[in-house]
């Protein structure tokens, strides 16, 4: 690989593609295809549209199964090709669109079935999923909240760790997430999206909004923090990876998780972003949680230093 950027994004984002169901297969002949950065979206597309054709030839044999897992690996290359690529803002668009409609032809054919819901928040409706666990009356919750550059449809695999063990889950794309990314900026006070879950959750006979959890990864263990400390409705919560401020390391971040904040903090350029950045700090909040709270981190985490884990222990008094 001759371009830097294709170098980076496979560097930093490998293990996470494979982790998040992406075949390791596609995942090596796509990224053997890629010399230019320029080609990344293109190349994920054309993988995406091989799952896509296997999912319509399952759905006309009538294999339900296997025509959702083609649709769910169609729309994680779509993901993927997209996340962190901002050259070709069509292209992104347009693999936006392809990712959250693959995923909704999977939905419904899922075990258990993901269930497409619409929660009012600031004049929208942020999009979600939700996923029951089989045979269980009322289960509590845990609500998903996605990073950066992650969106609902990423926390597939995940959903299914919850479901084993008897709980629901809701994974949703809020402000500068997935299919919200163009119409609301990244929010810092993230209680305040959070808080609409909370109370949409609240009108669900189905589901114990008394028992709700939440958890979030890379940018979204910021925003988990920041709700549990506002938001007491919160039973516990768990942060994966995420920073204590985001603005100390903004610099040493890849210049396409830059660009990314740029744009979904709906920057106009970088300077403004880097400002938008020192917002997202947990210092004089992460002392208000008071719910049962772990902190997961990868010592050897290329984006995020293992510091800002140890700094959000301390303030919160808690075990690391």
């Amino acid at each position: 690989m001759t371009d830097p950027r294709v170098a980076a994004a496979v560097a930093h984002w490998a293990p996470r593609f494979i982790a998040q169901g992406v075949d390791y297969n596609d995942f090596v002949r796509t990224t053997d295809r890629i010399r230019r950065w320029e080609d990344w979206c293109r190349e994920w597309r054309r993988t995406a549209e091989e799952h896509e054709a296997l999912a319509r030839a399952a759905e006309d044999r009538d294999s339900p199964l296997a025509a959702a897992d083609a649709w769910v690996l169609a729309a994680m290359c779509h993901h993927f090709g997209k996340f962190v690529f901002f050259d070709d803002m069509d292209q992104l668009r347009s693999a936006s669109v392809a990712a959250a409609s693959d995923f909704a032809r999977a939905a419904p054919l899922l075990d258990p079935p993901a269930e497409a819901v619409r929660i009012p928040y600031a004049g929208r409706r942020m999009p979600g999923y939700v996923r029951r666990p089989l045979g269980v009356d009322r289960p509590p919750v845990v609500v998903l909240i996605a990073g950066l550059d992650s969106t609902k449809e990423e926390f597939h695999t995940f959903t299914a760790l919850f479901l084993r063990r008897g709980v629901a889950t809701l994974a949703f794309d809020g402000p500068g997430q997935g299919e919200l990314e163009f119409d609301l900026p990244i929010e810092a006070e993230f209680e305040k999206p959070l808080g609409a879950v909370l109370d949409w959750l609240s009108t669900r006979s189905d589901l114990d909004s008394s028992r709700v959890a939440a958890a979030g990864v890379s940018l979204g263990g910021y925003y988990v923090a920041r709700a549990a400390a506002f938001e007491p409705r919160l039973t516990c919560a768990v942060a994966m990876g995420g920073p204590y401020a985001f603005a100390p390391n903004f610099d040493a971040l890849p210049s396409q998780t830059r660009q990314a904040f740029q744009v979904r903090s709906h920057s106009p350029d970088l300077e403004t972003a880097r400002r938008r950045a020192a917002v997202l700090s947990l210092e004089a909040v992460a002392n208000r949680i008071q719910q049962p709270f772990l902190v997961v981190f990868g010592k050897e985490d290329r984006l995020i230093p293992f510091q800002d884990a140890e700094r959000e222990i301390a303030s919160v008094d808690k075990r690391l």
